[in-house]
């Protein structure tokens, strides 16, 4: 004779069995979203601050293979072992049909509460919840290290086998794109956020961008002779709007010294009323630092910071005077143009009524992607006129169009062989919404 209280006891038992089971494989399943997805420079903000949890979920995190090896062996056992209950129990009630109510039973509940509700919380609590779970999962990552080291093992000769060949760490280049990607999509209200957003994707550029690209071409640089007339340097400096400026004997590849005009103002008061045109600007003037057009932004600001200079001499493999840099040309860089009462305004950029721009050709595209928030590659070339002339590979003609990279380019104006200035408008706009501006 059967004992019904045994039966009973034993169904109970199997159910609540099933349920711990099910919570089990909830918990696995919602910590590994919730370890996956946290944000790993928020988490360690928190682990600079004193959270030895986030310092938990960090080491986790460095040993992937292990961490997800671990849970998904915890998480299988659960979900194994609650269904073979679930059959066991629905057989001995249905007869050979419970295999089918288990099968059906046991997916519903599966999916929805071991896997879609934990993880659906988890990824929206992903930092809150590593947080919660990580003293846990670190136990079961100790204990089931060695299962997971074999899987792993086993994983990987399979892989191996069939040809893949796995790395399992991010190299620098991978790295750099993903923090790109993270600032292309820092969106938000207001020009606040696509300014930071420039000046993010500017640091990142800096090892890229070569000193011979943000250089003052040698040919807009304000020089003094050295030789000229003590008044005659006075002039010159005043009229000048830098504070620093070369000089030059004889012939302006011949610098000699840079001019700063607080020294120079300080050495005329040092005569005190007397005639100070004896005074030989050569020994007030600062060594000239001379540096090679090939060096990138990067290197470049740090020589600044390890010299505290200010401005250096460009010259090319020659030796030959190409240009000047400064250490603001090199913040410009980054921040965007920075002017003072005493800079001189270029309108390089003059916005049309029907949307499009009107370029001068020395404008860098650096600049035009900065202000403009668009992706123009600089790759192969510096200017707006480099890029035209790069990929149209002729010298072209005024009124001549082009069309690459989602943008038009109309010729409007040329000088010789160069293009002086360029009509830009983007391919969205379409051909009627940018007509040709009347001047």
């Amino acid at each position: 004779m059967l004992d019904l209280g045994f039966i009973e006891n034993e169904l109970f038992v199997t159910i609540a069995a099933i349920f711990v089971l099910l919570l089990l494989s909830a918990f696995f399943s919602g910590s590994e979203t919730a370890l996956t997805a946290a944000s790993e420079a928020r988490l360690h903000q928190l682990s600079l601050r004193g959270r030895k949890r986030a310092g938990i979920v960090l080491r986790l995190r460095r040993q992937n293979e292990t961490l997800i090896g671990a849970i998904l062996i915890g998480n299988n056992i659960s979900n194994i072992s609650a269904s073979a209950l679930a059959t066991s129990l629905l057989i001995a009630v249905f007869g050979e049909a419970g295999v089918v109510y288990a099968t059906l039973g046991m997916t519903l509940l599966v999916v929805i509460f071991a896997e879609v509700l934990p993880k659906t919380y988890a990824i929206n609590n992903a930092d809150r919840s590593a947080l919660a779970v990580a003293p846990i999962i670190r136990v079961l990552v100790w204990v089931l290290k060695p299962f997971s080291i074999a899987v792993r093992i086993i994983a990987r000769g399979g892989l191996y086998l069939m040809g893949v060949r796995i790395s399992a760490d991010f190299g620098h280049k991978e790295r750099e794109e993903e923090l790109r990607g993270m600032i292309d999509m820092h969106r938000g209200p207001g020009p606040e956020v696509s300014e930071e957003r420039a000046m993010l994707r500017s640091i990142l550029d800096l090892g890229e961008v070569w000193v011979e690209e943000i250089m003052t071409h040698r040919r807009n640089v304000t020089m003094i002779d050295a030789d000229l007339p003590l008044d005659t340097i006075l002039d010159e400096a005043l009229e000048s709007p830098y504070t620093r400026i070369p000089l030059y004997r004889g012939d302006q590849d011949e610098i000699i010294g840079v001019l700063h005009g607080k020294a120079l103002l300080r050495a005329i008061r040092g005569y005190d009323g007397e005639d100070p045109s004896g005074l030989d600007i050569e020994k007030i003037a600062s060594p000239p630092w001379f540096i090679p057009e090939s060096n990138n932004l990067l290197d470049q600001l740090q020589e600044f910071r390890a010299r505290r200079e200010h401005f250096a001499v460009v010259v090319d493999e020659y030796g030959t005077f190409q240009g000047v840099v400064t250490l603001e040309d090199i913040l410009e860089e980054i921040v965007g143009e920075i002017d003072d009462e005493h800079d001189i305004s270029v309108a390089g950029v003059r916005p049309q009524a029907d949307g499009s721009y009107l370029v001068n050709g020395t404008v860098t595209i650096r600049d035009l992607n900065r202000e403009l928030d668009w992706s123009l590659p600089d790759e192969d070339a510096s200017t707006i006129a480099g890029l035209v002339l790069h990929e149209s590979r002729v010298i072209p003609t005024i009124g001549q169009e082009f069309l690459f990279h989602g943008f038009h380019f109309e010729i409007m104006r040329r000088h010789r062989n160069q293009v002086t200035q360029i009509r830009v408008w983007s391919v969205e706009m379409g051909a009627d919404d940018a007509a040709r501006p009347t001047e």
